[in-house]
């Protein structure tokens, strides 16, 4: 969603080069910046395995926080954009884990 959606209503740019100060600067992606896809899947995908798989959520939200983490730091987005591609994994995730209740509830 995020990707096919949220980058064609925002063409963000990625951060100036001169703002990072390594060399992975140079293998950014083109597409817009906002919001980061990555961060999008990474906590949508904890998120709904915390319900179920409370140890596995818990073990699956470090290497989601860091990926986080790791596209501002490498220069490939800006810190609002991993924060709205936080929420839109959560909401991702509310909508996988209630949408199919509502459904049964309303059929």
């Amino acid at each position: 969603m995020s990707n096919g959606v949220g980058k064609q209503l925002v063409d963000r740019p990625r951060p100036p080069k001169e703002w990072i100060e390594h060399d992975e600067v140079e293998d950014r992606p083109a597409a817009s910046s906002f919001p980061s896809g990555y961060t999008a899947a990474a906590v949508a995908f904890t998120s709904a395995i915390a319900p179920a798989l409370p140890l596995a959520g818990v073990l699956c939200a470090v290497p989601a926080a860091l990926l986080a983490v790791e596209r501002v730091q490498s220069g490939a987005h800006y810190p609002t954009d991993v924060a709205a591609g936080a929420l839109i994994g959560l909401g991702s995730a509310w909508l996988t884990l209630h949408v199919p209740c509502l459904l049964r509830h309303w059929l």
